[in-house]
């Protein structure tokens, strides 16, 4: 079934308060795919949806078409379009998890059986990082084959490398084996002390990552394209993805101004400074050792592996000075860590028992001190309560307190047993913070009103009480920090695509500026960047009239881009004096027109069984032939149902159509099978045979249409 082109009518006139049919016979006749439009006007000749809210049903064709419920104008014909919208639902979704695969599939649809955490390594791969890779392919090896089977396995592995003049490709897998594999076949060459792609790699990474990822950079040299300073900053604020770099190298950490320079001139003051920068807007850290320090430093990939891992506390301070911070334990925090990064530093800890430990020895009453480099850890006991760390500093230093959850599970909305006390936002590299005005919006969801907001960056900061269980219980206290800063700018940057970005084809992406700054009217520098390096232009500068400016990039992807390659634009917006900037970001998919709308066809020709009473000694065989015809041909084949056999072989018939045989072996025992055939763009078919029935059946599907609960059939594009 196709939809009419559009300047074929598809309804007549409607007038009577219950309409029988208003649709035009031979668009039922030639089962064509039609809908109502909805609002002021509609094409000529074409049905409306129809209602008293709908303008269009007043005009020539009048009337509507909608089902949506027993008093529609076609109320009648409701409960039938709704079981067969339903029918079709189910059937897409099947027809989804065909092409997709079950894994795939149960993430779609928010089901997990299996970890839900992201291993996302970034690697430099010129020639002095030999022994860094080493590391890496020893604590990769050993997380996978320590999660493996667990719910801390990772649901996916990704992984970037990058060079002085190169980086990528982007390759993600969920098979822990091949992941496995990739690490290996990594081979460092070249010169090893010139800049590197480095934040090319990181852009590649936070746009193919899901959100809230934990992402680990492997380098010994500062980054050669500090152009995309502004872009991966804008990926991680918006992903809200941790960044975590480990730096073998001698880089140079120099000190530098912030703010009144400026963002450019921030960027260019110290190239490696960088790196600090991303980790700290991230959350993450940035962990300076030597290459033989480096395999001890990992640890903190390993327990970021771990989905339940929270943040109790951060702090970034960049002058050195003694601090005092407090934190609050729960006791549903299992595996309390404690994370420091800086040099010529001591501390205290102090536990809600009044148990304190010095950084002087490593063993101690608290817990276990590791020090690699400028990375400090400590593993404490974890007993609940208020906690107190003073740290003394020469220089800047990180702080960062996190544990996993055990049985409590803390989140927004919470349990009944839990009360918000307060939110606030507190200031990242300070220690001033404002508190917020809750309000209760029902369903244990809030709504928390701020007066101000701090200058610069902040975190979000959050205190709840747990409400006595039982009458003996006690309550608890719990604390939760986010881990990646926020921050206010005056500026916006909204942008929509509108149309289908194809291969070869330049295409159009406008976007709008505004700002409500006394900079209005002077030019505001743009800067657009996609991770796929497709060929774009866009206006290096805007001048906002009465605080507003159009522009628009054009994007042009290569003709020989494969469809469903997904791109993600960032469009740029700074002020004249560099002192503020803000982001927009797109994130758009590649598609080609599809001209294979033909699903995989099968022809079961042979069925053998000889199954006896006792079904284990007995088995039956199923032999098929699957073909395309002259669609893109088959990609897979594989078993949805049954437990036994499956072997394909691959053939050509007498019309030069390439021909997939399936044999299907299994012991009676199991009955019923069924195979899903899967063609080159998502088109499914699927051979069904099940002995108790006594008869196959041959079912086929495709994707290219989705049918709605009104009962409206609509083309997807």
């Amino acid at each position: 079934m196709y939809p009419p082109d559009k300047n074929t009518p598809t309804c007549q006139n409607c007038d009577a308060d219950v309409c029988q049919n208003n649709i035009l016979e031979n668009i039922i006749r030639d089962k064509k795919l039609t809908s109502g439009y909805f609002g002021l006007v509609k094409p000529t000749g074409k049905c409306s949806h129809g209602d008293f809210l709908d303008v269009t049903s007043l005009q020539v064709p009048k009337g509507g078409i909608n089902k949506d419920g027993l008093g529609s104008k076609h109320g009648y014909l409701h409960t039938i379009a709704a079981d067969v919208a339903g029918a079709a639902s189910r059937q897409l979704l099947e027809d989804i998890r065909g092409s997709a695969g079950d894994r795939e599939f149960l993430r779609m649809m928010g089901i997990y059986t299996f970890g839900s955490s992201i291993l996302c390594f970034v690697i430099d791969t010129m020639g002095s990082m030999s022994d860094d890779i080493d590391a890496i392919r020893k604590v990769s090896s050993f997380i996978i084959d320590s999660t493996r089977g667990t719910a801390a396995e990772p649901s996916a592995y990704i992984l970037v490398p990058f060079k002085d003049s190169e980086f990528g490709p982007r390759i993600r897998t969920t098979d822990p084996d091949e992941f496995k594999a990739l690490i290996n076949t990594l081979t460092a060459n070249g010169d090893g002390n010139s800049p590197k792609m480095c934040l090319s790699g990181l852009q590649l990474a936070l746009t193919g990552a899901p959100p809230a990822s934990d992402i680990f950079v492997f380098t010994d040299a500062p980054p050669k394209d500090l152009n995309l300073f502004g872009t991966v900053t804008a990926l991680i604020e918006r992903t809200k993805s941790v960044v975590n770099f480990m730096l073998t190298g001698s880089l140079s950490f120099a000190r530098r101004r912030r703010g009144s320079q400026g963002l450019s001139s921030r960027v260019a003051a110290s190239d490696s400074r960088v790196y600090i920068d991303l980790a700290q807007t991230s959350g993450g850290l940035t962990i300076q050792t030597t290459k033989t320090e480096l395999p001890q430093a990992n640890s903190i990939i390993v327990d970021s592996s771990n989905s339940s891992l929270v943040t109790i506390l951060e702090a970034v301070r960049s002058t050195g000075k003694a601090e005092r911070f407090s934190f609050t334990v729960d006791e549903g925090v299992r595996n309390l860590t404690v994370y420091i990064t800086g040099r010529s530093l001591s501390f205290t800890l102090t536990s809600p028992s009044g148990v304190s430990q010095s950084n002087a020895g490593v063993n101690g009453p608290l817990g276990m001190i590791k020090t690699v480099g400028n990375f400090i850890t400590m593993l404490l006991d974890g007993q609940a309560g208020l906690w107190v760390i003073t740290v003394s500093s020469t220089g800047s230093f990180t702080l960062k307190v996190v544990g996993g959850n055990g049985t409590l599970l803390v989140t927004i909305t919470g349990s009944d047993f839990v009360k918000l006390t307060d939110v606030a936002l507190v200031e990242a590299s300070g220690a001033g913070q404002v508190s917020g005005t809750m309000e209760s919006s029902g369903n244990r969801d809030f709504l928390v009103f701020m007066d101000r907001f701090p200058a610069g960056e902040f975190v979000v900061s959050l205190n709840r009480e747990i409400i006595k269980v039982t009458p003996r219980a006690s309550p608890n206290y719990f604390q939760r920090q986010s881990s990646t800063r926020f921050r206010t700018s005056k500026i916006m940057v909204s942008a929509q695509a509108v149309g289908v970005l194809e291969p070869g084809t330049q295409f159009s992406i406008p976007f709008t500026v505004t700002a409500t700054t006394s900079d209005t009217g002077a030019n505001f520098t743009i800067r657009a960047n996609n991770d796929r390096g497709f060929s774009s232009s866009f206006p290096s500068t805007l001048a906002l009239v009465n605080g507003r400016a159009n522009g628009t990039v054009t994007l042009t992807a290569p003709l020989n881009t494969a469809s469903g390659t997904d791109v993600t634009l960032t469009i740029e917006a700074e002020s004249p004096n560099a002192t503020d900037t803000n982001y927009g970001i797109l994130r758009l998919s590649v598609v080609s027109m599809v001209t294979d709308i033909t699903r995989p066809v099968c022809e079961v020709f042979s069925v053998k069984a000889n199954c006896s009473g006792d079904c284990s000694l007995s088995t039956w065989e199923l032999s098929a032939n699957l073909t395309d015809g002259n669609g893109t041909g088959i990609e897979r084949i594989t078993r949805r149902q049954g437990n036994g056999t499956l072997r394909t072989t691959t053939a050509v018939d007498e019309s030069g159509n390439k021909v997939t045989r399936a044999n299907y072996t299994a012991s009676c025992c199991s009955p019923t099978m069924e195979l899903v055939a899967v063609d080159v763009v998502g088109n499914v078919g699927t051979c069904y045979k099940s002995l108790n029935r006594g008869h196959t059946l041959a079912q086929f599907s495709h994707l290219s249409f989705i049918l709605c609960l009104s009962g409206a059939l609509i083309l997807s594009s």
